[in-house]
C-alpha cells in the first residue's frame, strides 16, 4: 500500500507568487498547486529604531532626548500607585549629576530642572506612566563643527555611523552622558520606593581617580553617609584622598587631557531573595545596568578579580547566627550575593570608567569621507567623569533592585512565606504615615 505521507515545499512562481508543491509517492495522483498572493512590494525606508532605550521588566524606564536637542528625560512605567512624589524628590540627585558644579567637571551651565508631566496627581503617583522632562538650555552646536567631519578617537561617533548610517553630531546625541538625566530621575523614584518599603539605602562614591586609589579599609560601609560623600567636589568620603584625587584631575585638566577612575557602590538593607537563577542572576543584572552607562570599562562585585588569588578556605564566607536569630556571614567576599540571589548582607560593587574621550589635544583620526586627518576637539567636557558618575551608578543599582523587588513579590510572596526559612520583604521597613483618602 502506498504511503499517504507527503513532504510539502514552496516554489517561487515566475509572477512572484508562492506555489505549494509536494513530494509524492509515484502511486499518488498529483494534487493541484496552491498559489498564494505575493506580498505587495514596499519601498525601502531609512528608519532608526529606538531599540535599547528601555530597562526593566516590572519597573520599566525609557529614556529619551539628545545632548543638544530640545531636552531629555524619561518615562517610568510600572511605578506603584499612592507613592508621595514631587520634582524635589528627583532634583536632589539631578543636582548631583548636573554639569558646571566645580572646576573638575564640564563647564557647561545647565540647571537640569525637572518637570513631572504625567503620572502624579495631588502629590501621589497614580500607577500610570510618569513622564519626566528636563530642557536643554546651554547648547553650543558650533563647537562640534569639526566633529561633524572627523571621528573623535574612542568615542561613539564612528560606531553610530557604522550602525545607523546617520547620527546627531552636536554633543554626541544619544551617546552623550546627558542621556543619563532620565536614568537619574527614574533612579530617584526607585530609591524612594526601596527606602520606604524595605529600608534599603544605596550610596556610591569615588574610590579611584587616575592613579590615586582609596584603600578599602578607610571606608566603613556600615556607617558611610551621604554627607561624607558630598563633603568635597570629587565625592570621595576620605578627605585626605579626596585632595589627592582633585590634584590628579587638575594636573591633566590644565593640559587639555583626561583621566578615568572607579566608582564604588553599596546597597544596605537589601531584602533577601532578590535575583533569579540562572540567566537573571542579580549580579548579572547589576553588571548589565552598570555597564550600560557611558564610559564604563569594567565591573566587579564582592572580592572581584582579587578573589582569584585566594583559596576556597580563604574566600568562603562562613555563616553564624546573630543576636537577633538571623543567619549572617562573618565576612562578605560574596558581595551580598550568592548563587545570583541577595543574601541580606551589604551589596558592594565597583565600576571602572575610562578617561573622557573628547580632549582638546591634537589626535590622529579619519574623516567621515574616509581620509586621514587630525582633530583638536572643542566643546565642554569633563576631565574625569567619575565625580558626576556617582549618582548615575546609584540610579542604575536602584533600578535593578526595585525591578527585582517587584519580581520577588510577584513570584514568591503571593502565598504565605515559610517563616522558618524566609523573611518578609519589608523586614527593615521604615514607618510610613497612612495616606488619607
Amino acid at each position: 500500500m502506498a504511503s499517504s505521507l507527503s513532504t510539502k515545499y514552496f516554489l517561487g512562481a515566475p509572477d512572484g507568487s508562492a506555489r505549494l508543491g509536494s513530494l509524492q509517492s509515484p502511486h499518488m495522483l498529483p494534487s493541484p498547486s496552491l498559489r498564494l498572493p505575493a506580498r505587495p512590494s514596499q519601498s525601502r525606508r531609512l528608519e532608526i529604531q529606538a531599540a535599547g532605550s528601555t530597562y526593566g521588566t516590572y519597573f520599566r524606564v525609557t529614556t529619551f532626548g539628545e545632548s543638544h536637542g530640545g531636552g531629555v528625560g524619561c518615562v517610568i512605567d510600572g511605578c506603584p500607585p499612592r507613592l508621595p512624589l514631587s520634582e524635589a524628590d528627583m532634583q536632589v540627585d539631578l543636582d548631583r549629576r548636573r554639569p558646571g558644579q566645580s572646576r573638575i567637571t564640564t563647564p557647561r551651565k545647565e540647571t537640569d530642572t525637572c518637570k513631572i508631566a504625567s503620572g502624579v496627581a495631588d502629590g501621589l503617583t497614580t500607577g500610570s506612566p510618569i513622564k519626566v522632562e528636563v530642557p536643554n538650555t546651554d547648547q553650543r552646536g558650533h563647537d562640534y563643527s569639526e566633529m561633524s567631519l572627523a571621528y573623535r578617537p574612542s568615542h561613539a561617533d564612528a560606531t553610530y555611523d557604522f550602525k545607523y548610517g546617520v547620527r546627531s553630531v552636536q554633543g554626541g546625541g544619544r551617546s552623550s552622558a546627558r542621556e543619563t538625566i532620565g536614568r537619574v530621575a527614574a533612579g530617584a523614584v526607585a530609591k524612594k520606593i526601596l527606602k520606604q518599603y524595605a529600608g534599603t539605602e544605596i550610596l556610591a562614591y569615588v574610590s579611584q581617580a587616575h592613579n590615586v586609589v582609596l584603600p578599602e579599609n578607610l571606608v566603613d560601609h556600615e556607617t558611610l553617609t551621604l554627607d561624607q560623600i558630598e563633603s568635597n567636589i570629587v565625592r570621595c568620603p576620605n578627605p585626605e584622598y579626596a585632595e589627592k584625587m582633585i590634584a590628579a584631575i587638575d594636573a591633566v585638566r590644565v593640559k587639555g587631557d583626561s583621566v578615568g577612575g572607579v566608582v564604588t557602590c553599596i546597597a544596605r538593607n537589601v531584602p533577601r531573595g532578590l535575583g533569579s537563577p540562572v540567566f537573571d542572576k542579580l549580579e548579572a543584572e547589576l553588571a548589565k545596568a552598570a555597564l550600560s552607562l557611558p564610559a564604563t570599562k569594567g565591573f566587579e562585585f564582592g572580592s572581584g578579580f582579587a578573589g582569584t588569588f585566594m583559596t576556597g578556605s580563604e574566600h568562603n564566607d562562613e555563616f553564624y547566627m546573630d543576636e537577633h536569630g538571623r543567619i549572617r556571614t562573618k565576612t562578605n567576599r560574596s558581595g551580598g550575593i550568592q548563587g545570583g540571589i541577595s543574601n541580606g548582607e551589604i551589596i558592594n560593587l565597583r565600576i571602572a570608567f575610562k578617561p573622557t574621550s573628547t580632549i582638546s589635544r591634537k589626535q590622529n583620526t579619519v574623516s567621515r569621507d574616509k581620509h586621514d586627518t587630525e582633530l583638536i576637539a572643542r566643546g565642554r567636557h569633563d576631565p574625569c567623569v567619575v565625580p558626576r558618575a556617582v549618582p548615575m551608578v546609584e540610579a542604575m543599582v536602584a533600578l535593578v533592585l526595585v525591578d527585582q523587588l517587584m519580581a520577588q513579590y510577584a513570584q514568591c510572596m503571593l502565598f504565605p512565606i515559610n517563616p522558618a526559612l524566609q523573611e518578609p520583604l519589608e523586614q527593615h521597613k521604615t514607618e510610613q504615615a497612612q495616606i488619607p483618602l
